[in-house]
């Protein structure tokens, strides 16, 4: 007797069977028994199936009964029934093994499965390549590192480095964690390659902010002969969003396009994005206008596209839209628009909306929408009000957020204010150097030159190293990246020379350079000279 996987018979019918079958009126078969439980369509049917078994008694007979319902606990997604069961079976395989860590995987519950490998090597068997993908993503969802190179170790150990599924899964283990050079070790390791690890490489590169790696690398995937996919286009995307790299952006909508992509609204999220980060506004809006079906996350990419360009009314009218059109905002949102708000300063409009976010939309503000309201308060010089909303907050504040109000006081130079800000920042140990220069910048500006030398030596005393600023640049499709005095171009000479007649030309309109937070030791001539190749 043999009955199809996932039968549609009636639930009645299947129990009835399963109950005549269990009698012995027709001879027991371990076959149909499996049969019988693969048959479940439904949840309930395959309780009943189980019931019967315990009430005869038959898992202790038929130890493979266990895997089988097992394994439909888990196609349900009962994972403490299966887990339950699972305790009970003698020596399980491999292959159950494997297939319990794919569905803690699978529903997000990583460390249960990083908790079956473990138990997996006490047991005393092998783990295979079937194995680490499944390890590998619940190491890299945790972003553990240290734990991911153990388990690297493990995959050499037990011979599965040559494997492609496996080798794709260490790329994206080592790029989800943050190491991206050896995620390309490991990528240019691979004998074989495909497109899933091709993509791997290319988010890996987008997600940790080498942008200029990832179109490189793209360019890389197509000169192999290898066909991009939704994923490998979205990074690609994101990377000429963050470059500024319009012309490059533009090549990428048009391959979405052409190969049909357009409609994904994911795919015209994205490139509602670039276009908007590339200063190209129109263009994103004209996109925006022509997906079907916008969801939550494309209207609040559009709210932000206006934000980004200080447009916090035109922000605002997208919001009113978009509640118009029944989509519910949600706290990503909320914190485009009133980062919109914040870079207008939109101060009333950022407000009723921050108050609105709970009591008419039911969306708990974040500290991110603090963030924003602290950066609005202190955009309009209300320095006081924005202190007292962190010291009120129901979360603790980070250094972003008084660092927020600390650059708030530089703008309108309340110094004992910021003082104290500054001594809350540094309680918090931070190693980031833009707070630091701030509160240099402020000494500087009521020319307080010891007070700036002891913050310098502060800096030095806690190894908080500054940052070198750098920009770039989109000139005939190619991104060009420089620092501060930089020579390196061959053509520098030249370059310099054209930035020297572009001065002599801003004087003659006006300019007069900001001199009072730079090189207070040096003579007013070299920090004129020395301001405009900042970069």
């Amino acid at each position: 007797m043999c009955l199809p996987a996932r039968s549609r018979a009636p639930a009645t019918n299947l129990i009835s069977l399963t109950r005549l079958t269990l009698k012995a009126f027709c001879p027991i078969s371990t076959n149909t028994i499996h049969s019988l439980i693969k048959a479940c369509a439904h949840l309930d049917h395959l309780k009943q199936v189980h019931a019967q078994l315990l009430t005869h008694g038959l898992h202790h007979y038929l130890p493979s009964l266990l895997s089988t319902t097992t394994l439909s606990y888990l196609s349900f997604g009962l994972l403490d029934f299966a887990f339950l069961l699972f305790r009970s079976i003698p020596n399980p395989s491999t292959y159950l093994w494997n297939i319990l860590m794919r569905s803690c995987a699978t529903h997000a519950r990583f460390h249960h499965s990083l908790h079956l490998y473990s138990n997996l090597l006490s047991s005393g068997l092998r783990p295979g390549k079937f194995t680490f993908p499944f390890a590998l993503k619940s190491c890299a969802a945790l972003a553990d590192l240290q734990l991911g190179r153990q388990l690297h170790h493990h995959v050499i150990c037990f011979g599965c480095a040559d494997d492609l599924f496996v080798g794709a899964a260490l790329v994206d283990m080592y790029s989800k964690c943050g190491d991206v050079d050896d995620a390309r070790l490991v990528f240019d390791k691979m004998s074989k390659r495909d497109l899933v690890s091709w993509t791997s490489m290319i988010s890996g590169y987008a997600h940790n902010g080498c942008s200029t790696e990832t179109l490189e690398f793209f360019g890389l995937m197509q000169q192999s002969d290898v066909k991009s996919n939704r994923v490998s286009l979205l990074s690609a995307l994101l990377a000429c969003g963050h470059l500024g790299a319009l012309r490059r952006g533009e090549c990428f909508h048009c391959y979405v396009i052409k190969t049909g992509l357009e409609p994904d609204i994911l795919v015209a999220t994205a490139v509602v994005d670039m276009y908007a980060k590339c200063g190209s506004l129109d263009l994103a809006r004209l996109v925006f206008e022509l997906a079907d079906e916008k969801d939550v996350v494309c209207w609040s990419a559009m709210i932000a596209s206006y934000g980004y360009h200080g447009l916090g009314k035109d922000a605002i009218a997208v919001f009113d839209q978009m509640v118009e059109a029944r989509v519910k905002p949600n706290h990503a949102t909320f914190t485009s628009l009133l980062s919109a708000c914040s870079h207008s300063g939109l101060l009333e409009e950022g407000e009723r909306y921050f108050h609105s976010m709970n009591d008419t939309f039911g969306v708990e503000p974040k500290l991110s929408h603090y963030a924003c309201m602290v950066d609005i308060l202190g955009r309009a010089g209300k320095l006081y009000e924005a202190q007292v909303l962190i010291e009120h907050m129901p979360m603790d504040p980070d250094s972003s957020l008084w660092g927020s109000l600390l650059g708030a006081c530089q703008i309108y130079g309340d110094l004992d204010l910021a003082e104290r800000i500054a001594d809350r920042i540094f309680e918090l140990n931070t190693n980031h150097s833009g707070y630091y220069v701030l509160l240099s910048n402020i000494y500087a500006a009521k020319s307080r030159w010891s007070d700036v030398e002891r913050v310098r030596k502060l800096m030095v005393g806690r190894k908080v190293s500054k940052v070198q600023g750098f920009s770039m640049i989109e000139l005939d499709n190619k991104v060009y990246k420089f620092g501060v005095g930089d020579r390196t171009h061959p053509l520098s000479s030249e370059i310099h020379s054209f930035l020297q007649e572009m001065l002599a030309e801003m004087k003659q309109l006006g300019y007069v350079p900001l001199m009072e937070f730079a090189l207070h030791d040096a003579e007013d001539e070299t920090k004129e000279a020395a301001l405009p190749y900042h970069s």
